[in-house]
């Protein structure tokens, strides 16, 4: 059962949200930022940071709820209650979703880590290769010289020099949450640079 928001007061009256929804099925991608500036943060504060207390995380899934409702807005039935709490149910679904995979990527993490290195067979460039791994590794200097210096250096802490989580999160003044963070940030950001 979806909870009620704080207060009845806190819906706009479901005329006014039918103008703006029909705007939006009619193709008007403005009335989204309607729907935003009315829901974003009932949506932020009582569907999404309650199961996914990371900020930035919260943030990001809130926009990806918005991203959604652009996509599928013709699936939107009228059933005669405000399209909050159709909004409400993709939020929580995408917080989810979020939880979910962040913690098996945590997972999968730890799992590898626990594996002992002696049984990992580490296999050298083919000799005739040398050249491309050089080629490789320059472009992705190139790269990171290109981003925000915080995030290149969180990539070359955790990926170049495989330092631990903990140590990276130190290093940088953060905790070890807000490190995954903008490592997971620093990741988007290198994949729009590169190659240079």
């Amino acid at each position: 059962m979806e909870r009620e928001p704080r207060g009845r007061g806190d819906l706009v009256p479901l005329e006014e949200e039918r103008a703006v929804i029909h705007r939006l099925q009619q193709g008007d991608r403005s009335a989204v930022a309607v729907l935003y500036g009315w829901y974003g943060d009932l949506l932020f504060r009582q569907a999404v940071l309650p199961r996914l207390p990371i900020t930035e995380l919260a943030e990001d899934c809130l926009r990806d709820t918005f991203r959604t409702v652009l996509e599928k807005i013709d699936t939107w039935r009228d059933e005669q209650r405000s399209i909050y709490f159709w909004l409400h149910r993709i939020a929580v679904n995408k917080a989810i979703d979020v939880h979910r995979r962040r913690r098996r990527d945590l997972d999968l993490e730890t799992a590898v880590r626990a594996e002992d290195p002696e049984d990992v067979v580490q296999v050298p460039p083919a000799p005739d290769r040398g050249i491309e791994v050089d080629d490789t590794r320059r472009m992705v200097e190139t790269s990171l010289s290109r981003m925000n210096e915080r995030y290149a250096a969180a990539l070359r802490m955790r990926l170049l020099d495989e330092l631990p989580r903990e140590e990276c999160a130190s290093l940088m003044g953060v905790t070890v949450g807000n490190f995954d963070v903008i490592l997971h940030r620093a990741a988007k950001a290198f994949r729009q640079v590169y190659p240079p």
